[in-house]
């Protein structure tokens, strides 16, 4: 596995909180205007689907691992799907957290 592939995960982790930070900070969209940070609600916005993205992305590479992984051994097939299942529901439960997180920051 290349250096960039085991990054990016990181790398886009950091790009959300970057872009929520400014908005955490406000306590809402016409604070944050006030404030001089008047696109506090887009970076919001732009995190929130980064995150959703970023789950996306996972969620379908657990998956599309998990088949691969079943056709080379179908005995281990129950192991594999119920580590896959855990594995997708942890990926969620993070992005939805992310995503609540940066929509409370523009509320």
């Amino acid at each position: 596995m290349s250096k960039m592939k085991k990054i990016l995960p990181f790398a886009i982790l950091g790009a959300v909180a970057l872009l929520a930070s400014p908005v955490l900070a406000a306590d809402g969209v016409e604070q944050a205007a006030a404030a001089g940070k008047p696109i506090a609600a887009g970076l919001a916005a732009i995190g929130a689907g980064l995150a959703v993205i970023g789950a996306g992305i996972g969620i379908g590479r657990i998956g599309g691992g998990a088949v691969e992984a079943t056709a080379r051994q179908p005995e281990a097939a129950s192991t594999i799907q119920a580590q896959m299942i855990l594995t997708a529901a942890l990926i969620e439960g993070v992005a939805l957290f992310a995503v609540v997180v940066c929509l409370l920051g523009v509320l």
